[in-house]
């Protein structure tokens, strides 16, 4: 395919899969709902402050029977992230104790992985937990949306505006450092047909239980443009979709911590995207230099966990 027509594949792509969350009302949602049961989970880290008033706003469509479970998977949180999510009425695990003969959890991408094993949905919804000010109920019926309306779509990602707050200063699209500066980029090179995901490192996700059973998950940062990738190349573009959810503003990293999180992206994709390339099996660590002369090497988690298919398969 030429680039001008790969490019014009792109824009047509986006142009019929990408929605606004104000599509999909929940009377809709729920007629289309039928016999689909449907999971939502939150993987949380020390969101104490956050977790309540997310999970308050997805409490109405739990009580209206869209929601058939909603899951908060803990990362050992001492800040009663945990006591405040059974108080709203939340299911909650611990992350580790999920799964547990595989020791314990490493990152993100090991939560969504345990969570997904933990729930039973046919349609499984992932919503991060850290963003104060977010309209959880509509990304939430934004992000189920395609899939319950149309079968032919099996993953959605969610879009979104990610200003920066600097001191006094909010940058309006100055968020989403490591997907300008790294994932897009990247993307564009090495798999062009995705050029038209507006975030694809977006924490906000829902897809088939039937395909990401079949998908391997990065345990760590690594896990929002792995499952991206896979899922284009399991189900084709046309299956996958993205809905404008407004604006998220999560808390930031310091520049200097970005690198680990852009390395690990960077391992997923090109596991996926360059080949078998022996040095993507077990990569070094993150070498940095320091001020003093050295070297500091940073162990950055970019282990997989396999499909859950095949552990049940197993």
């Amino acid at each position: 395919m030429s680039a001008a027509s790969r490019t014009d594949a792109v824009a047509g792509w986006v142009a019929r899969r990408t929605y606004a969350a104000g599509d999909f009302p929940l009377a809709r949602l729920i007629a289309a709902k039928a016999a689909t049961s449907v999971s939502v989970v939150l993987p949380a880290r020390e969101v104490a402050t956050t977790i309540g008033p997310l999970l308050a706003q997805l409490a109405p469509l739990r009580d209206a029977g869209l929601l058939d479970e909603l899951l908060v998977i803990d990362a050992a949180s001492r800040d009663r992230t945990a006591a405040i999510a059974a108080g709203a009425g939340a299911t909650v695990v611990q992350e580790s104790d999920v799964l547990a003969e595989h020791g314990p959890a490493k990152g993100k991408g090991d939560a969504l992985w345990r969570a997904l094993h933990a729930t039973r949905g046919d349609v499984v919804a992932f919503i991060d937990a850290d963003s104060a000010g977010f309209d959880a109920h509509a990304a939430v019926l934004g992000l189920l949306g395609p899939l319950l309306t149309d079968p032919g779509v099996a993953f959605v990602k969610g879009a979104y505006l990610r200003p920066l707050t600097v001191g006094a200063e909010v940058v309006p699209e100055g968020g989403g450092r490591v997907t300008e500066l790294l994932a897009r980029p990247l993307l564009n090179l090495r798999a062009p047909e995705l050029a038209g995901i507006v975030q694809p490192l977006a924490g906000e996700m829902a897809g088939r239980r039937a395909l990401l059973e079949r998908l391997p998950f990065p345990v760590g940062y690594g896990v929002e443009i792995a499952l991206l990738i896979d899922a284009h190349r399991h189900a084709g573009l046309d299956a996958l979709a993205q809905v404008d959810l407004g604006t998220r503003r999560n808390a930031h990293q310091p520049l200097h911590a970005l690198s680990a999180m852009a390395y690990a992206v960077l391992i997923a994709a090109e596991r996926r995207l360059a080949g078998a390339d022996p040095a993507l099996a077990v990569p070094p660590p993150l070498a940095r230099p320091r001020a003093d002369g050295g070297l500091a090497r940073v162990d950055v988690a970019v282990e997989e966990r396999p499909p859950l298919a095949e552990l049940s398969a197993g």
